[in-house]
């Protein structure tokens, strides 16, 4: 039977009551409530650790704000990496099939199940200074990893890169094939339907991705502080500060990332979605 067909017989067979709907959203709505109280509570508690005017106080710490410029920093630019490198992979696998394809998406994934230890690990073998790719870009370029801004990149690129080839590949997939062959029919080029029809119809996917990816790359300990522990960025810095003073010294410096990555995150999700957030708030 059709599907149709079966949306067709459900008055016949009884179809579910608005009281049996209504339960089932509350049941799912309860365990959904689960899941966002056990977000929701550890960041209140540390809201509530520190007062207003000791993170003020914390922000006006030199080092602090270099920690938490060079994390905005190092995740911008790791986005953007991911962006101009990942977007054509994701339009490469949204619209092609090759052998080896699923092997393909499967190393795309593999940086989201890879323990961000072995990650750096793995990228100082490569990066370091007889690495792989450091020694030789080291000798030719005098590029270095080690201890720079450019292994803070590295390290967060290769835990945050699947978030924007994977949500890209979502945003090509999801655009109807007949609306690009129209234009090809009507003579545009490839390129001109990529920059007149696939790019704009897609534009929300690639910037979740970029949102995704720049969370992601900010909140990198693991892979970072193995490949380039200095320059301190913010979560190692706050790390450190609770390895020196404790619990209370280094809330402070959490609360106040928590509230900067928090901002930039619920303005470029509004963003993504084409909503504005003070229209949401009037509702």
């Amino acid at each position: 039977m059709s599907a149709a067909a079966e949306v067709a017989a459900l008055p016949r067979r009884g179809r579910a009551s608005p009281g049996r709907s209504r339960m089932l959203f509350l049941v799912f709505w309860a365990c959904g409530g689960l899941l966002l109280v056990s977000i929701v509570a550890p960041l209140v508690a540390l809201a509530t650790l520190e007062s207003p005017a000791n993170v003020m106080h914390v922000a006006a710490s030199q080092e602090v704000r270099a920690a938490i410029e060079l994390s905005l920093a190092a995740a911008g630019l790791a986005a953007l990496i991911a962006a101009a490198l990942g977007f054509p992979l994701a339009y490469v696998l949204a619209h092609g099939d090759f052998p080896g394809k699923r092997v393909v998406e499967a190393v795309i994934d593999i940086p989201l199940a890879v323990p961000h230890t072995v990650a750096g690990i793995a990228l100082l073998a490569v990066y370091g200074r007889r690495g792989l790719f450091g020694a030789a870009l080291g000798a030719a370029f005098g590029l270095k990893f080690w201890g720079t801004l450019a292994g803070i990149v590295v390290g967060m690129l290769f835990v945050s890169a699947p978030f924007a080839v994977n949500a890209a590949r979502i945003g090509f997939e999801a655009i109807d094939p007949k609306l690009e062959k129209v234009a090809r029919t009507l003579g545009a080029g490839p390129w001109t339907v990529l920059a007149r029809v696939t790019l704009p119809l897609a534009w929300r996917s690639l910037l979740t991705g970029v949102t995704l990816t720049f969370a992601r790359a900010i909140s990198e300990v693991g892979a970072v502080i193995i490949l380039a522990y200095y320059p301190m960025t913010a979560p190692i810095k706050i790390y450190e500060l609770f390895l020196r003073f404790g619990l209370r010294e280094a809330a402070g410096m959490a609360l106040l990332v928590l509230v900067i990555a928090l901002g930039l995150f619920i303005a470029l999700r509004y963003l993504a979605s084409g909503r504005d957030p003070r229209a949401e708030a009037r509702r």
